[in-house]
């Protein structure tokens, strides 16, 4: 590696993809143009967010957060389980109960392999169950709640429909959102099983986000759709997703995929 290379790990989760930089001994100073410019996936690496490790005091590591956009994000759930994989994998710490710190707080991870690795995603702040928002398309009756960050959930009878992503658009730039939100359209298709797209803040539709996923399954259950535990599908595989109601931390179970490494100038 030359001294003006940045190496870099690109993982998945679900194929909600990442790539991971690791800053622990040297240090990278990242532009939000320059994020921006990986991101690209015509002209750079591309990826939905990046990760970037850090010391910490209280954690295995400390994770910064920056969507393809450039701007940082709180927490990002497929994200945690690819760190934790990252830190595992590359011995940084061979436990497999592991924790991580973002700017929405401390995470724990329990790995029991790759593809089953565990997140305590924390308790969800529930602002509004059911929220009726009236867009210039139509009105929406939306659950808002947030896992670290904000999510609006909607219940929608087909996940096909063409209307959806301008239906996203119209949601995230809702008064009741000023600083953004990820939206999830569900789509139920059991007690214990739900299909779920997904349009991240910062990012736009991507093909998997923890976070939401988790999101989703807290508004189903409190909407009496669903019951936990639930399965949530992407189009690259699904989450298990455990809720046992207010008070109660949220579980994520799913896997973390390594892709390959390099170097970029």
């Amino acid at each position: 590696m030359s001294r003006n290379s940045i190496p870099f790990t690109k993982m998945h989760g679900l194929g909600n993809d990442f790539v991971v930089i690791n800053s622990l001994v040297n240090k990278y100073d990242l532009s939000p143009a320059f994020i921006a410019e990986l991101a690209n996936r015509h002209t750079g690496i591309g990826f939905d967010q990046l990760l970037l490790i850090e010391p910490s005091h209280q954690a295995n590591i400390f994770c910064r957060i920056f969507n393809a956009d450039g701007s940082e994000a709180e927490q990002c759930g497929n994200g945690l389980r690819c760190i934790a994989r990252y830190i595992h994998e590359e011995g940084l710490d061979v436990s497999k109960q592991l924790s991580i710190e973002t700017r929405a707080g401390l995470f724990t991870a329990e790995i029991s392999d790759y593809d089953h690795i565990r997140v305590c995603m924390g308790q969800p702040v529930i602002t509004q169950p059911q929220l009726e928002l009236r867009l210039a398309s139509k009105t929406a009756s939306v659950c808002i709640l947030s896992l670290g960050n904000p999510h609006a959930v909607m219940q929608v009878n087909d996940l096909n429909d063409a209307s959806l992503e301008q239906l996203a658009k119209e949601i995230a730039a809702d008064k009741h959102f000023p600083d953004g939100v990820n939206i999830g359209f569900m789509q139920v298709a059991g007690a214990k099983h739900i299909r779920l797209r997904t349009f991240e803040r910062g990012s736009g539709e991507t093909y998997a986000c923890g976070s939401n996923a988790c999101a989703t399954a807290v508004a189903g259950i409190l909407q009496n759709v669903s019951q936990s535990p639930v399965k949530v599908d992407f189009r690259y595989g699904s989450l298990t997703i455990e809720w046992e109601g207010k008070q109660q931390p949220v579980y994520m179970t799913g896997a973390a995929a390594r892709v390959y490494s390099g170097e970029v100038k």
